[in-house]
């Protein structure tokens, strides 16, 4: 349990542990127009203090981390544990699957805000050192992204290890300084009762509303909490939360509120003015390890939804490498990564510094918030049981906390928020196309199916000549004869003399137990149906599913055994299910996607593809 907490603080909280570097700043910019008065600093610091208990305590850490789906976590996890626990015939079915897919796609906007905040945050502390180092903020912050991207292919196997205890570290620092802080100045205690936050609003209802969108800052990464269940328990992530997390920042932010009653001037950077100047570089040296820390949580998050997606049937087949031989979760792929980068790199260098970005950052993760709010009350309700007029009422107070967060975040679409939201929306519109389509050649291949059976009883009739070794043909959930077996008779005019059909099924829990993967049915004359069930999280994998069938009886050698597999080219049709531009879009997507044979992980050298036509 101890060496799990250790690790579940390096990697679950290093993007909300990392929001003291700019969260005051951020506050209380110009445009903001809140005055750098008492009363002002410590209402924003008793908001910030009760926004991590209710938002990130309450929310996320009690009852977030309640809401696994088969011990994991994350937005796509959630919508499917919703989704499953509706009855068959409800209505809410579709809305709730919209609403994931939006909060994933959301994901990918944060996902790409994250790593540029932060960074830009610590290196703009050499700019507090001296003026010398402003024209270089922003070289700097691309070459430690650039070299961060680039040792992906790696893994963080290597580095995971020291990641925990370089984040304990860093939250000891924040702790410590907030003390010195405080002591100074001791009056910002009474930011700690909640009537300060309220006055607060409630005296500067409008000003009080605009700053909503950075005080928001110290709550993000919130999700991560969630999302990063399934690789720590909940047990882990509480206690860090409870004995580390939680004080430490409350302590940090205390502290910021502190040092900024005692010398206002400190705002233009209250993070790296804490100890004075002697302190600035080692704590741009520190906070660096923290935000590169912080981004890798976020950059391997967006692989893991990735995978997840891609096996809820959200996006294509993509490639996935497994850096780790002994932790399945640890995946690098290829195409997220570059890309992210390459929206990273425009972040940092299309808005130029943190307080720029500031204005981009919260939409993205306040919205993700909201979602997941509205599908904790239907988990509530549908899977847990509660009552309805309880379930209601406890997601209505969430909601009401959200929806104020998202709505202030809205007034800054037109300072920068509109990027992650148009990020949101092209992945989005990315995900819903190649679900519909795939739903679109699913039709067509149902509409022109042979059923398997009545085939195979007429095959016999007068039955082809029979080869020695297996073949295994790959069949869709809802096809009939594959394609592949039709042309193979067609061209060859031969049937090899033990056929499997092999048909795999993604299910929407995130891991198939190994003695629940495998089952197979005997269809006579040696042909035999298999049926793979896999969660979204589960690695396909041919080969060991063959191995798998040596227990139900049925042995394979795979230097006798061809895979035959269908490769689909798509024709659009004047009458198909979606627009113009919505079908060449999926038709290119599906070109790009990696093929059915690599990511099976069927030997190349045993693989046989035999074309075929799909109108949509």
């Amino acid at each position: 349990m101890a060496a799990m907490t250790i690790a579940a603080i390096g990697i679950v909280y290093g993007d909300i542990g990392t929001s003291p570097l700019y969260t005051m700043k951020a506050v209380f910019i110009e445009e903001h127009g809140l005055a750098l008065i008492p009363e002002n600093i410590i209402g924003v610091i008793s908001l910030i203090i009760w926004g991590l208990i209710i938002v990130v305590g309450l929310k996320y850490v009690y009852m977030m981390l309640k809401a696994d789906n088969r011990g994991e976590g994350g937005i796509l996890a959630l919508v499917a544990l919703a989704h499953n626990s509706l009855p068959e015939k409800s209505k809410w079915h579709l809305p709730l699957l919209m609403m994931g897919v939006f909060g994933a796609a959301l994901f990918y906007g944060d996902s790409v805000i994250t790593p540029a905040i932060s960074v830009l945050s610590a290196t703009e502390g050499l700019e507090v050192a001296t003026p010398f180092f402003k024209p270089y903020i922003v070289p700097i912050a691309i070459g430690i992204l650039v070299a961060l991207y680039a040792i992906q292919s790696t893994g963080t196997a290597g580095i995971g290890r020291w990641v925990g205890p370089l984040m304990i570290v860093w939250f000891l620092a924040l702790a410590v300084m907030g003390i010195i802080n405080i002591v100074a100045a001791p009056q910002i205690l009474v930011a700690l009762n909640p009537l300060n936050a309220w006055h607060f609003v409630h005296d500067n209802a409008t000003i009080a509303f605009v700053a909503l969108g950075a005080i928001v800052l110290a709550f993000t990464g919130a999700e991560a909490l969630y999302a990063d269940m399934g690789h720590f328990g909940s047990g882990p992530i509480r206690r860090a939360w409870f004995m580390l997390i939680f004080p430490a920042l409350s302590l940090n932010y205390l502290g910021q509120g502190g040092l900024l009653l005692s010398n206002p001037a400190a705002i233009s950077n209250p993070f790296f003015q804490q100890l004075g100047s002697w302190s600035i570089y080692p704590l741009v040296f520190i906070s660096t390890i923290a935000v590169i820390v912080a981004s890798q949580a976020t950059i391997s998050g967006a692989f893991s939804i990735t995978r997840q997606a891609i096996g809820l049937g959200l996006l294509p087949r993509m490639k996935i490498v497994h850096t780790s031989a002994s932790e399945i979760g640890q995946v690098y792929i290829p195409t997220v990564n570059w890309l992210q980068m390459i929206a990273v790199l425009l972040a940092i260098i299309g808005f130029g510094s943190s307080d720029n970005l500031a204005g981009a950052y919260g939409i993205a993760v306040t919205g993700t918030m909201t979602i997941t709010t509205v599908l904790l009350f239907f988990v509530m309700y549908y899977h847990w049981k509660q009552n309805f007029f309880a379930a209601l009422a406890i997601a209505a107070c969430f909601f009401v906390i959200d929806i104020f967060l998202f709505s202030s975040n809205v007034l800054k679409i037109t300072s920068g928020g509109w990027f992650p939201l148009a990020l949101g929306c092209i992945l989005f519109i990315l995900m819903l196309t190649w679900r519909r389509g795939r739903k679109l050649v699913g039709a067509s291949q149902r509409k022109h199916a042979i059923p398997l059976d009545s085939f195979l009883q007429s095959l016999f009739f007068a039955p082809p000549q029979r080869v020695k070794g297996t073949a295994v043909f790959l069949r869709g959930e809802n096809d009939g004869v594959p394609q592949a077996l039709l042309h193979n008779l067609s061209h060859n005019k031969v049937l090899h003399e033990r056929v499997f059909f092999l048909t795999i099924h993604t299910q929407e829990v995130p891991w198939v137990p190994r003695w629940e993967r495998v089952q197979i049915h005997e269809l006579g004359h040696q042909c035999y149906q298999i049926d793979v069930y896999y969660g979204f999280k589960n690695e396909p994998d041919i080969p060991k599913v063959l191995e798998l069938c040596q227990e139900h009886g049925y042995s394979f050698d795979m230097m006798s055994t061809s895979f035959f597999v269908s490769r689909q080219t798509l024709v659009p049709s004047p009458k198909s299910g979606m627009v113009k531009w919505r079908e060449h879009l999926f038709i290119w997507i599906s070109r790009n996607a990696r093929s059915a044979a690599d990511y099976y992980q069927i030997p190349a050298n045993r693989v046989i593809e035999l074309g075929a036509r799909v109108e949509i």
